[in-house]
């Protein structure tokens, strides 16, 4: 008897990755397919046809994958789940048309939306979030609002090409719009204030809420031709709620129980703990989302992370080749990172501004990449590294401290996502970071697809609750590696934040000048 095959996808910011895992929980094949956004007409986005692409070209990658190392077609999956980056704006109208190119979580344009709502509400939502889109279109007038009659994620868009539903799951769905953890579905008084406000029913005009493991819907024919052109996959395989990259990334780590938390690094960075109860305050720096169960979560979300280290690493490897080197990104990171082990413990020769994009967290706008160098320190490769690795976290550490203010408690942080396929040095300066013990798994690397797939088996097999289900089958005999915070690192980082929020107006000057 064949084994039960659970299929994951997930459209990052940079790379579309599908895994598939067995029964074992164990990845058996993976696909990936390389994308970058555009700056359109001053936004953020990517085309759909490219989705269509890109999600095509993965998929063959994937069952490319699985004949070699199976010496068969892949033809028949059990259940499939598809996640995306979150938030965004993806606007139809009656016809099925899009309104607008895709407005990504990357846009910072809607800040005048974000403010009003969040005073109407009395509850943070940040500018990427659906709604702070929908609202900013209606202030700008833009001529298309009239014609808004649905609103989805990347997500929901895909999951409803493969199952002709228009649902979401319940993490996903609160990066639209509020969640009230109680009903698991969007908050009533707040859709009843946005209605009065703008005329739009959010329970008609946004996706329906699911949880975890609930009925999604099947495979199509239609959808199975869209993602298998070739007609080797065959229809009727359970779709799971389709989840954003927060969701997975809980899923992924195992971090779905309560005083359990943590962190994706790649492109952007995000933290995500899940609470006891409610904050007290509301604070810009930080969102409240759901686990794909419906509790609720407190995400610091930071539009930048890697993605300026990134272009400096590939600086470092022209320079390789220059001087007649092989070229091995992978390794070449692998041992940069062991170098900015040796540097100084505050890497006080540079402070390194990674802002790509804007950065709502420290009120930005607009980014420009900036490094500063003390002019009385000796610079070296070493110091250069681990302030690229430090500026990566330095966001994400500023809203972590606003977080423990709240009192909020984290027993386990995890942190999964590229800067952990090196673990150690990662691990290590989230530790001194965040100031609380890391963990990383040999999965970490797997990431969101990973998780993805996950929800794709509990959606077929899981008939206890998620937090038991990763617990107690998935995690049960997990192999990681926990990354205690030292004292002296973590007020060394310190010093390094004091210096990066210090210097700010040089970020503040740089956007305004170039």
């Amino acid at each position: 008897m064949e084994k039960k095959l659970f299929l994951g996808i997930e459209l990052g910011s940079t790379r579309i990755k599908a895994t598939l895992i067995d029964e074992s929980f164990i990845p058996q094949a993976s696909g990936s397919y390389s994308w970058q956004d555009t700056l359109l007409d001053g936004y953020w986005t990517y085309s759909l046809d490219d989705v269509e692409k890109g999600l095509q070209s993965c998929y063959r990658d994937l069952k490319g994958n699985y004949r070699a190392k199976f010496a068969k077609a892949l033809k028949k999956v059990d259940a499939i789940g598809v996640s995306a980056m979150m938030h965004g704006y993806l606007a139809f109208d009656r016809a099925g048309r899009l309104l607008a190119p895709f407005r990504t979580w990357r846009n910072t344009s809607t800040a005048e939306a974000a403010k009003e709502l969040t005073s109407l509400f009395n509850f943070n939502i940040p500018q990427r979030w659906s709604v702070s889109h929908l609202y900013q279109a209606i202030l700008n007038k833009e001529s298309h609002v009239k014609d808004v009659a649905y609103m989805t994620t990347l997500a929901g868009y895909v999951h409803y090409i493969l199952s002709h539903r228009n649902v979401l799951g319940v993490g996903d769905a609160s990066g639209m719009f509020p969640i009230d953890s109680t009903t698991c579905n969007y908050d009533g008084k707040m859709a009843d204030k946005f209605r009065k406000l703008t005329g739009f029913d959010v329970y008609s005009v946004f996706p329906e809420v699911l949880k975890a493991g609930e009925d999604a819907g099947f495979l199509t024919k239609e959808g199975a031709l869209f993602l298998d052109p070739d007609g080797d996959l065959e229809e009727g395989a359970m779709l799971a709620p389709p989840e954003g990259d927060a969701g997975t990334g809980m899923s992924a780590t195992n971090s779905v129980r309560k005083r359990t938390g943590n962190v994706s690094a790649g492109t952007s960075i995000f933290s995500m703990v899940v609470l006891e109860r409610m904050m007290d305050t509301v604070h810009e720096e930080i969102d409240m989302v759901t686990t794909p169960t419906g509790s609720p979560v407190a995400m610091v979300h930071c539009n930048n992370c890697t993605s300026d280290m990134n272009a400096y690493v590939s600086v470092l490897n022209e320079a390789v080749e220059l001087m007649g080197g092989e070229s091995d990104l992978d390794e070449l990171y692998r041992r940069l990172y062991r170098k900015a082990l040796e540097a100084s413990a505050d890497a006080s020769a540079f402070t390194v501004y990674n802002y790509i994009s804007g950065e709502p967290v420290t009120g930005l706008s607009d980014g420009r990449p900036v490094i500063v160098r003390d002019r009385t320190k000796k610079a070296s490769l070493a110091d250069f590294v681990r302030a690229h690795l430090y500026s990566a976290l330095a966001t994400l550490a500023y809203g972590m401290y606003i977080m423990k203010g709240e009192g909020v408690e984290i027993d386990r942080l995890m942190g999964h996502g590229g800067l952990f396929r090196h673990p150690v040095t990662g691990a290590k300066f989230l530790a001194s970071a965040v100031d609380a013990p890391v963990f990383t798994m040999k999965t970490a690397g797997e990431g969101g697809p990973y998780g993805m797939a996950l929800l794709a088996a509990y959606r077929a097999i899981g008939h206890e609750s998620l937090e038991d289900f990763l617990d107690n089958r998935v995690f049960k005999d997990a192999e990681g590696e926990r990354m205690e915070p030292v004292e002296e690192e973590v007020k060394a980082f310190k010093a390094y934040l004091d210096r990066f929020i210090n210097g700010m107006a040089v970020e503040k000057a740089a956007i305004e000048k170039f």
